[in-house]
């Protein structure tokens, strides 16, 4: 029988494997178009370069496996090897796209595994108590990052909306690290309140309103994130934090009056933005008509990335056409046919590629991770280790269902990373310190309760 430990570092070789495999595919057919390669040249090359990154890739997965068996003995051994896999899909889809691209996601790989085993060290020796203690300091620091994007001289405007800072040619999306410090906040407000707002509140209508006091000081952090989001246009990350508002109200309350009314007021005020704010307003137009020639053809806010990701898939099949096989770009003259490819659409050209088989395992893969991180809130032993592995859980789900759903035309389409996936090195590396804090919560929860002392 494997122990939870070994299993762990069982999980990692399918991660490694994929590597191999992945980049393997992608050397033969590169280099099977070029007329002056032999074969025997062609796959000796190919399979020595593709062991070469499996073997890189697995060395850190291991380091980092180290880390958990030495820190974390008891954590849940399925989280790591997931969030693995999750990163080797990443490395690979973004190679095809672009190999430079790749490279500097590897790198911010390394930083996210640095931060993700610092993490760890931190609160193995602090306890997660230092975050509870401190949650009006990060809450107002993930606030300060969300506004960082509309000042002059480090942030820019992308497609309508201020998404990311840049400094000395580094860019970092600041959104991917307030989502963690909200919840975090989230997760400790409503462990100290919870009980107040469940039988303080007033019925009004047959809901229960809870009472102000209480709700109020939640209210004003979360309103504060929102209207910083909405003032930076990132839509996307909106929509996920107040997903994850909702959820964790819910469980920790367990009133469904509570999401209840914050559904009909997303409704009432997703109908306003969407009628009086123009970069919204031309996202939903897009969404409603993605065929319709004026929009098609319009450069800016129009429809022409949503038709094509639908046009990618559509070309994909069930097993897809094959690595290296979805032309992304128009021959000699380098017009993009899917726009952003290796960051926005990265899942249509993962479905065009791989199919609705390859979409479909990549999306039980994501399942598998979020199932893992509710079963770890499951098994907590406290209020606010259980309302923080849920939070974290619900937004990678959060995430995925905004960035798959804009791009199967289920919701407007948005500009929110894939985890651990998409390029994107704040998002790679923040989610590996989400990664860290639920392994964490796991070790907390798993550990055997000490055998009482007798008196």
């Amino acid at each position: 029988m494997f122990s939870a430990r070994n299993r762990e570092l069982l999980g990692l070789v399918p991660a490694a494997l994929l590597v191999t495999a992945g980049f393997a595919a992608i050397f033969i057919q590169a280099e099977n178009n070029s007329p002056r390669a032999s074969t025997n040249v062609t796959l000796n090359h190919a399979s020595n370069l593709s062991l070469t990154y499996g073997a890189i890739f697995l060395g850190l997965c291991v380091a980092a496996h180290i880390v958990i068996r030495r820190s974390l003995p008891h954590a849940d051994p399925y989280l790591f090897p997931l969030a693995a896999v999750l990163a080797s899909i990443g490395i690979v889809m973004v190679y095809r796209i672009d190999p430079v691209l790749a490279r500097q996601q590897a790198q911010w790989m390394v930083v996210g595994l640095a931060l993700f085993a610092a993490t760890i060290f931190a609160l193995r020796r602090r306890g997660l108590g230092v975050l509870e203690r401190y949650r009006y300091t990060i809450a107002a620091v993930g606030i300060a990052m969300t506004v960082l994007p509309r000042l002059p001289g480090i942030g820019r405007q992308v497609n309508g909306a201020y998404l990311a800072i840049h400094v000395g040619g580094v860019s970092f999306q600041p959104s991917e690290l307030s989502k963690i410090a909200i919840v975090i906040f989230l997760a400790s407000y409503l462990r100290d309140n919870r009980q107040l707002l469940v039988t303080a509140g007033r019925r009004v209508l047959g809901l229960t309103i809870p009472p102000m006091k209480q709700f109020g000081p939640m209210l004003i952090v979360w309103g504060a994130a929102m209207a910083t989001l909405l003032l930076t246009r990132e839509l996307g990350t909106s929509l996920m934090f107040y997903g994850a508002f909702l959820a964790l109200l819910y469980v920790a309350t367990g009133r469904f009056s509570f999401p209840l009314i914050g559904l009909v007021l997303f409704a009432v005020g997703a109908w306003f933005v969407a009628g009086h704010v123009s970069h919204v307003h031309a996202r939903v137009l897009a969404w409603e008509h993605p065929f319709d020639p004026h929009l098609y053809n319009t450069p800016v806010g129009g429809s022409y990335q949503l038709a094509q990701s639908l046009f990618a898939q559509a070309d994909g099949g069930l097993l897809g056409t094959g690595f290296d096989q979805s032309l992304l770009r128009l021959p000699h003259h380098g017009t993009p046919i899917l726009p952003v490819p290796e960051s926005d659409t990265i899942y249509a050209v993962i479905v065009n590629e791989l199919g609705l088989a390859g979409a479909t395992a990549l999306l039980l893969t994501y399942l598998l991770f979020v199932a893992r991180g509710l079963k770890t809130a499951a098994l907590a032993r406290d209020s606010f280790s259980k309302l923080l592995a849920v939070g974290l859980a619900f937004v990678v789900a959060m995430q995925v269902f905004v960035i798959v759903g804009g791009v199967t035309r289920v919701i407007p389409l948005t500009g929110v990373t894939m985890p651990l996936v998409a390029y994107g090195g704040s998002s790679v590396v923040m989610n590996f310190v989400l990664l860290g804090l639920l392994l964490v919560v796991s070790d907390r929860a798993r550990r055997p309760y000490a055998p009482a002392r007798p008196g």
